[in-house]
C-alpha cells in the first residue's frame, strides 16, 4: 500500500544555495516512513516492534526551492527475514518531475530486547 503527502518548501528547508538542504530530504524520508507505519500498524504492533535504518541510498535528481510544492510518496518494495526495502520518491507538485528517490533498508526489532526479528505476515500484509 502506497502512502503519500504533500508539503511546501519553507525558508527553514533551504541551504546556502537556496535549494532544499540534503539533510532536510533525509528528514522527510524518515518522517514519511514513520507516518506510514503509524497510519497502517495497530497500536499493539507499534508497541511490540520498532524499525531501524540499516542503509540509505539517495539519488538527488533536481533541486527544489522556496514555496515549491512537493509530493512525497512511499511504499515497501520488498521484505525478507527481518529486513525490508522502502522506496521514497519526492516529486515537484506542479510539474510532477522527480526530485529525489531513495531506497532504505530497514530492520525490524523486538521493542524489548532490541534484537532483530523476522517480519511477521500480519505486518507484511498491512503494506500490501
Amino acid at each position: 500500500m502506497a502512502f503519500q503527502k504533500e508539503i511546501v518548501v519553507s525558508h527553514d528547508d533551504l541551504d546556502d544555495l537556496n535549494h532544499v538542504n540534503n539533510v532536510r530530504y533525509v528528514q522527510w524520508i524518515q518522517d514519511i516512513s514513520k507516518e506510514h507505519w503509524q497510519t497502517v500498524a495497530t497500536a499493539k504492533m507499534q508497541q511490540d516492534v520498532i524499525w531501524v535504518v540499516l542503509t540509505h541510498h539517495i539519488e538527488y535528481k533536481r533541486a527544489a526551492v522556496l514555496d515549491n510544492p512537493i509530493v512525497i510518496s512511499t511504499h515497501i518494495e520488498s521484505s525478507s527475514g527481518a529486513k525490508c526495502v522502502r522506496i521514497v520518491e519526492m516529486k515537484h507538485g506542479t510539474t510532477n518531475k522527480l526530485l529525489v528517490r531513495s531506497s532504505t533498508e530497514w530492520c525490524l526489532l523486538d521493542s524489548k530486547s532490541y534484537r532483530p526479528i523476522r517480519i511477521p505476515e500480519e505486518i507484511k500484509e498491512i503494506f500490501l
